[in-house]
């Protein structure tokens, strides 16, 4: 195994574990009432602009660039739409899980996710292996099947906000493949959030409600499970097809059950074991699927 494979695997690793973090905190702090959605988006973003500044003046300074500007190369600054789809996702993400539980919103996030990205993999001229389609059909029935229980009848603003959410990300993550400095694209990415932040945060004034507890919460997730980990994400990217990047996100609900079994004194249950296989066996089809029989097809040739 190179050193290049190693880095993909250790980087979609955290980053997985980053987006289950930032669910549970989100889960966390708005069902608890610690904070509202506006300012907990609004102190996310600016909470992973801040550390992304910062990792970045550091990563210069090892490079022996301490006096370049910001932007590390002067070329990578991210883009304009992917800090539109960065904000629109974690907006209607916060929003969503206002009216929705769970368990639900959970289901319409990935499940746009997926479509989102299968929908524009196949238009693109993109066909998929069978070994694809099996392995998504197990992975994404296995996260159905830890959903399903839980489900109930999601209002009509909800249903559409987590699927805008669900939408956005999956542009965002599509944008990230091309990025030549994961770590400067995704700086610039969140610092163009700003004056949409400083719009949401006008708009909303009046229903503001801080808790110190929701501000720590927010802090979290913005600096670590999303500044840092949507910077990793961007650098795994670099080695996932775009099948691979919307398939291994289906780990994320799994990892934040666990997350829930451990912050919040939940119990693992069967349905979670299985499931836990189902989505693990999916993705794994998906991943060394095509290179298997890829592979196969070579040797007859």
């Amino acid at each position: 195994m190179n050193k290049e494979l190693i880095k993909i695997i250790v980087s979609t690793i955290f980053a997985l574990m980053a987006f289950a973090a930032n669910s549970v905190l989100c889960r966390l702090a708005l069902g608890e009432n610690a904070i509202d959605a506006a300012n907990f988006t609004a102190i996310r973003l600016f909470s992973g602009i801040i550390i992304l500044i910062s990792l970045l003046k550091l990563s210069q300074r090892k490079t022996n660039a301490s006096s370049a500007p910001i932007v590390g190369n002067g070329k990578s600054k991210g883009s304009w739409l992917a800090a539109s789809m960065l904000f629109i996702y974690a907006l209607a993400f916060s929003f969503g899980y206002i009216s929705l539980d769970t368990g639900t919103g959970a289901l319409i996030l990935f499940g746009a996710v997926q479509i989102t990205m299968i929908i524009i993999n196949v238009v693109s001229g993109n066909k998929l292996h069978l070994s694809e389609w099996l392995g998504l059909t197990v992975a994404f029935s296995g996260f159905v099947y830890l959903i399903v229980p839980s489900l109930s009848t999601p209002s009509l603003a909800g249903f559409v906000l987590m699927s805008i959410s669900g939408m956005a990300w999956a542009f965002y993550t599509l944008v990230g493949r091309s990025s030549k400095n994961a770590l400067s694209d995704t700086t610039y990415n969140f610092m163009r959030t700003v004056p949409f932040v400083l719009i949401l945060l006008i708009f909303t004034l009046n229903n503001a409600h801080i808790t110190p507890m929701g501000v720590l919460m927010a802090v979290l997730s913005g600096a670590i499970a999303s500044g840092v980990g949507y910077y990793v994400w961007y650098i795994a990217l670099a080695g996932l097809s775009i099948t691979q990047a919307a398939v291994v996100q289906l780990f994320v609900p799994i990892i934040a059950a666990i997350g829930g079994v451990i912050f919040a004194s939940e119990l693992i249950t069967q349905r979670l074991v299985e499931s836990s296989t189902l989505v693990l066996g999916g993705i794994l089809m998906v991943v060394l699927g095509r290179y298997y029989f890829v592979q196969v097809a070579n040797k007859k040739r």
